[in-house]
């Protein structure tokens, strides 16, 4: 009775140790996911701005040609429309580099979201492994115990049989 007791506790234990490894598993790829994300997040940002830091140049080279044109400027109405052409222009890039740092401050926030949930996941793995590391050092105790109980049922069980 008691054996059949132990034998359902060591089953329990072995479910549990199998559920915890199958909860890890899930969480690791949760993490690995996580970091693919985050890598991918990395890109972007890395390409953001490499397009902001020449639309940056772009909007200098721009500037330099309105300076010009507002020098070399005279009455001419080819020489106005000209002027009013690079501003629009101007103003068009200046807009794009505003909407490019708009973008590039939402992916860093979006990255530092990614690494705190990355972190929050790998504590959890990590408790899972500990917890299973535990629910393993339990099985063994169990396996020690019911080994021992065995032995000495046995002895029992000679000793009453040599009586």
């Amino acid at each position: 009775m008691a054996l059949e007791g132990i034998k359902q506790k060591m089953l329990a234990l072995n479910v549990k140790t199998e559920e915890a490894e199958a909860k890890n598993e899930e969480l690791a790829a949760k993490v690995k996911t996580l970091e693919q994300e985050n890598l991918a997040k990395e890109q972007e940002i890395t390409s953001l701005s490499h397009r902001n830091q020449l639309l940056e140049a772009e909007v200098e080279k721009l500037e330099g040609h309105v300076k010009e044109a507002k020098i070399g400027m005279n009455d001419s109405a080819q020489a106005a429309t000209q002027n009013e052409s690079l501003q629009r222009r101007l103003q068009l890039l200046e807009d794009e580099a505003e909407e490019s740092d708009k973008t590039l401050r939402e992916t860093n926030e979006k990255l530092r979201q990614t690494d705190i949930k990355a972190g929050h996941y790998e504590r959890k793995v990590q408790a899972l492994e500990e917890s299973r590391d535990q629910w393993e050092t339990k099985y063994e105790e169990m396996s020690k115990k019911y080994a021992e109980a065995n032995k000495a049922l046995e002895d029992f069980r000679r000793e009453i049989e040599g009586l």
